[in-house]
């Protein structure tokens, strides 16, 4: 498979949103046009977009939906059940442990903490919200496939750093900030009690991919489009071949 941009797995999840649409209609086909025309882009795109990953289509006839719908699935990693912890367990992560969608898509919570004396102990959706000190045994006694991190900006790359040293390798994060590796600062080498050089936390985050959720960053590009619609970026032309 040849690189694929992130915005073309942007665009396929709109793809999937629609498909789904259409067979809740009971429409059993469609086409690059159509799709393209519901996706808000060229149906070039829509073809370009869904030949990084093989040959879905009949020319002349369009697309089933059923097996775009089935393809895109596999593709987008949601025909398997993803494990997920929440870490942070304030109004934001009950909203997104209480949200409806999460299963429909194989998303299953598993595990819920906080450090809140208030929230640790508490029922959320049926998990008991955990301290966040029992990440490490929970990951290591339960398969984890991703966390959500739904916690304070000031609390957010503690936190962050605390599900990859337990082992969670997918972050979404919902705090307003850059998360990532943090070298030690201040001497060039630690080593334990026996000896072995410890590793920074850098060496912790190989292999780790993080999501960024910035609802202000959302509205605050909204302001600047809504002011200044003519820069918006217009959808790709359609290809003169």
């Amino acid at each position: 498979m040849s690189e694929v941009p992130t915005a073309a797995i942007s665009r396929l999840v709109t793809y999937l949103r629609i498909l789904e649409e259409l067979e809740t209609r009971e429409i059993v086909r469609t086409s690059s046009t159509d799709l393209a025309e519901r996706a808000g882009v060229s149906a070039f795109q829509v073809r370009k977009d869904l030949a990084y990953f093989g040959r879905f289509g009949t020319r002349g006839l369009g697309y089933s939906v059923a097996i775009l719908k089935r393809e895109l699935m596999r593709v987008l990693g949601l025909n398997q059940t993803w494990n997920v912890v929440i870490v942070g367990v304030g109004r934001l992560g009950q909203a997104i442990a209480n949200y409806p969608g999460a299963s429909d898509y194989q998303f299953q919570y598993v595990g819920l903490f906080d450090v809140s004396p208030e929230l640790v102990g508490r029922r959320v959706r049926d998990l008991t919200v955990r301290h966040i000190a029992e990440l490490k045994d929970f990951v290591r006694e339960n398969k984890v496939d991703m966390g959500f991190l739904a916690v304070p900006p000031e609390r957010a790359q503690d936190a962050a750093q605390a599900m990859v040293t337990a082992g969670v390798r997918g972050i979404l994060n919902f705090a307003p900030v850059v998360i990532g590796p943090r070298p030690l600062e201040g001497r060039s080498e630690s080593r334990s009690a026996d000896g072995n050089v410890l590793q920074d936390s850098g060496d912790d985050w190989r292999g780790v991919i993080v999501e960024n959720v910035d609802f202000l960053a959302g509205m605050k590009r909204l302001a600047f489009y809504t002011l200044n619609p003519h820069l918006k970026d217009s959808p790709v032309p359609e290809d003169p071949a």
